[in-house]
């Protein structure tokens, strides 16, 4: 049997982030007493937006860096990639929701999380 103490490291702390990006959404989903979509709440929908990213870009990316664990790439790359995912899809979704206002910040969000999918991918190919 395979470990992947890496990876189950970087998706346990992602599975954490989810939950709270979640919950988040459910206290906002009670408080306004918006049951399904956002309401025309235009505050709500980057909320919802910010959980639908979320969940569009982290399983590709931890798929990716499961793979490459399972093929004995160094911890050290391994580390690096679940940083720059931990770190892009952090900083994505406090921009996006407005938390943090620098668009910058929602840029860098993409360039570090499409940054580790893009390496993660080229190293697959690359180490076939």
């Amino acid at each position: 049997m395979h470990t992947v103490p890496v990876t189950s490291l970087y998706a346990a702390m992602l599975g954490f982030i989810f939950v709270a990006i979640t919950l988040r959404i459910a206290l906002t989903r009670h408080a306004t007493r918006i049951s399904l979509g956002d309401g025309g709440d235009r505050e709500f929908n980057k909320l919802i937006r910010g959980q639908a990213n979320f969940t569009e870009t982290t399983p590709i990316a931890l798929i990716l860096i499961l793979l490459l664990e399972l093929q004995g790439t160094s911890s050290m790359t391994l580390h690096a990639l679940g940083v720059a995912l931990i770190a892009g899809r952090v900083v994505h979704y406090l921009q996006l929701t407005g938390t943090i206002k620098p668009l910058i910040f929602r840029v860098a969000g993409m360039i570090l999380t499409l940054g580790a999918i893009s390496i993660a991918a080229l190293h697959l190919l690359t180490h076939l």
